[in-house]
């Protein structure tokens, strides 16, 4: 992409009702403008990350054998009646009426939808075990929005439900998820950490939340120091996860503690993702049920998976940012590298752009060439600002040698290169 034909709205101060780096430097990026309090536009290199991180977690859960299903965000009220939610979930439901005074909300959650969609269609144990997902834009009236898309009223989410005969088996589908989503966040270039979690408004008697260790957090985790000590052996796995002692605040009971005080550490923590064995909570208030093999009908047992894609960004950003802005991990960087053309109109610099660019895009990695005819601290304050893994820059003196600069943005490192060694570095 040329800079020159994309929409990137740059802001060269930090906006004042901004509080959180990654609010700030998604304003800054112009990845997203606030319409209203706590509902945000997405502009083009918001749109970029949003899809990437989708297909990212597509990927991932249909992998583990999920199937993808789109459940509308209307919902009639009278399911929620049903489940006995409607009053429980108080004033963060947005209600409305159609035009024949039926009452509707806009989704925060799917239970009550998708535990339709099973007793309408799956009868026997023989369709069982079966794992629906959607992506879908939800809505919950915050009180208090804050922190840019990491506490909005709007954002996208993807849910997650099994459908089980029996706990043992539904045990199974939750333990299979947990994996998943590890393997998901770790694709995602995140290190999360699972806590033990109260399961909430949603409900059930197990649940677990996924989350990134960031001083800008709204929960405090306490986790034993062994998962420290994991990342910095790039030793976390899927069993050294499972083991580590981790709990969100209101389940944490320091008298009862298995991990020695010298050894708990306390952090800030932003949640990601969350998994819930639900039972028959929601399939008994919806009677939704299927027949055994002994031809009793049996209430299905079902697991809740939430990751909130939207707020994920947000998270990224907290855990990987400088003062000079976003240093994105190449997994899901929305460009893994920024072109910069120091002297657009000299024919050297020109030149090498040009062949840059056709080389990187014949090789499909996302790039990004700042062809404007800005300033020279614009154009790298820029790429700075915007954080893709590698800049490549280009200018009259480097360019008369046939060489160009070459800067890894995480740690700043830069080399004078020829343009094939660059090539090389940024397609390996």
């Amino acid at each position: 992409m040329r800079l020159s034909n994309y929409f990137l709205p740059i802001l060269k101060e930090n906006p004042n009702d901004a509080s959180v780096a990654s609010h700030r430097l998604m304003l800054r990026a112009g990845m997203i403008r606030q319409l209203t309090s706590g509902i945000y536009n997405w502009l083009p290199m918001g749109v970029n990350i949003l899809q990437k991180i989708s297909n990212i977690v597509r990927d991932g859960l249909n992998k583990a054998g999920c199937v993808e299903i789109l459940m509308s965000c209307l919902q009639p009220d009278d399911l929620w009646v049903e489940s006995g939610r409607f009053d429980a979930y108080g004033k963060e439901l947005l209600t409305m009426k159609d035009r024949h005074d039926r009452n509707l909300l806009f989704s925060p959650t799917n239970e009550e939808v998708v535990t339709d969609i099973f007793r309408k269609n799956i009868n026997s144990y023989k369709e069982l075990p079966v794992t629906m997902y959607q992506m879908q834009w939800k809505f919950r009236d915050e009180i208090r929005p804050r922190f840019g898309v990491m506490r909005g009223r709007e954002f996208l989410m993807k849910d997650a439900y099994s459908f089980d005969i029996d706990k043992e088996s539904a045990i199974k589908s939750y333990d299979k998820m947990f994996e998943t989503y590890f393997n998901i966040f770790k694709s995602l270039g995140l290190n999360t950490i699972a806590v033990r979690a109260d399961s909430g408004q949603i409900g059930g008697d197990l649940s677990q939340e996924f989350h990134v260790i960031a001083d800008t957090g709204e929960s405090t985790i306490y986790y034993d120091i062994a998962y420290d000590e994991a990342i910095k052996n790039s030793s976390l796995d899927l069993a050294t996860m499972r083991n580590i002692y981790a709990a969100a605040d209101e389940m944490h009971d320091p008298d009862n503690c298995p991990v020695p005080a010298e050894r708990l550490v306390a952090k800030r923590g932003i949640e990601v993702g969350q998994v819930f064995y639900l039972g028959d909570k929601y399939s008994k208030a919806l009677n939704a049920y299927v027949t055994n093999q002994n031809g009793e009908k049996i209430y299905a047992q079902m697991g809740c998976y939430g990751i909130g894609i939207s707020r994920l960004i947000g998270a990224i950003i907290e855990a990987n940012h400088d003062e000079k802005g976003i240093i994105w991990p190449v997994e899901v960087a929305p460009f893994i590298v920024s072109l910069v053309n120091l002297k657009v109109g000299d024919g050297s610099c020109d030149d090498i752009c040009e062949k840059i660019y056709l080389q990187l895009n014949n090789a499909k990695v996302d790039v990004l060439y700042d062809d404007t005819t800005n300033s020279v601290g614009s154009k790298l304050a820029t790429a700075d600002l915007i954080g893709s893994p590698w800049q490549i820059i280009v200018g009259p003196k480097s360019a008369a040698n046939n060489m160009v600069e070459l800067k890894f943005r995480r740690t700043g490192e830069k080399e004078i290169v020829s343009i094939e060694s660059a090539l090389s570095k940024v397609c390996a």
